[in-house]
């Protein structure tokens, strides 16, 4: 197969797995409801913790990082060009937002942009792990802390790999571009603040209050 080939065959590869939805698949598996039909209706980990508790949202949150390390990991070791790396990371990331088996319907695309960046190292992913706990811990904004994450981590990534420079900037911009909403709510001051205690509640909570779209969905 020819360098051209496999690139595309890994675009398309990384694009249907994203489109695997695991919010869905692991409230079906734990009979939970569907989750793009409550809380804030975006399949994400997020929106499963509201519905369905930690467990369900651990499960979700891995699953979606996951779909955004595996292709890119791969792409990796067959020797794909770096630009091409970040073209294959955010087809997964596309494949989350707009799932072709689940009627184009998906999330933010966050936990598995942040999945793609992560195999670029350890301390790379701890860099942006921290950065985004102590974002939320001093805004008490998540999706703050999502937006300064994904800025951050284009100079993270030039320190401490610059070969991959580029293709994590291309991911960070795709995630700020899919805020754009929780921008002008924080402009607005309309933009929720986030609280593990207030998720919890809301996880054990039948009848929780709809929500504005979350940051890790």
């Amino acid at each position: 197969m020819s360098e051209a080939a496999l690139t595309i065959f890994m675009i398309l590869a990384a694009y249907l797995a994203g489109s695997v939805s695991s919010a869905v698949l692991v409230c079906k598996m734990r009979g939970l409801p569907d989750p793009r039909t409550q809380g804030s209706g975006n399949p994400g980990a997020t929106n499963v913790l509201r519905i369905g508790g930690a467990g369900a949202a651990a499960m979700v949150l891995f699953f979606d990082m996951l779909k955004g390390a595996a292709p890119a990991y791969l792409a990796y070791l067959l020797g794909i060009n770096a630009i091409w790396l970040g073209v294959i990371a955010i087809a997964a990331c596309l494949g989350h937002i707009y799932p072709v088996f689940f009627d184009f319907k998906g999330g933010k695309g966050v936990a598995t942009a942040f999945g793609a960046m992560a195999p670029i190292g350890d301390d790379l992913a701890l860099a942006l792990m921290g950065s985004w706990l102590v974002m939320v811990f001093i805004t008490r904004y998540s999706s703050l802390a999502a937006i300064l994450t994904a800025l951050l981590a284009p100079v993270y990534t030039h320190y401490l790999d610059d070969r991959f420079t580029i293709p994590v900037a291309m991911l960070s911009t795709l995630i700020i571009i899919r805020h754009k909403d929780n921008i002008v709510r924080l402009v607005q001051g309309k933009e929720p603040r986030f609280s593990i205690r207030n998720k919890f509640k809301k996880a054990r909570s039948k009848g929780a209050a709809d929500s504005p779209p979350p940051s890790l969905d």
